[in-house]
């Protein structure tokens, strides 16, 4: 289950709130091992369509 932690996290991305890519996963990286395959993928495809509209 996507939690407000997972969903804060993607809207920091999307807010251009991190210094770096390595600030994002590093925050990515302390939730990540309780998420489901279907949750990062879900995580994946929110993330890649945000930048594709992006540009």
């Amino acid at each position: 289950m996507i939690t407000k932690e997972v969903n804060e996290w993607i809207k920091k991305v999307q807010l251009g709130m991190f210094l770096s890519r390595e600030d994002a996963l590093f925050e990515f990286s302390n939730f990540v091992k309780y998420l489901t395959k279907e949750e990062i993928l879900f995580i994946q495809k929110k993330i890649k369509n945000f930048i594709k509209d992006k540009n």
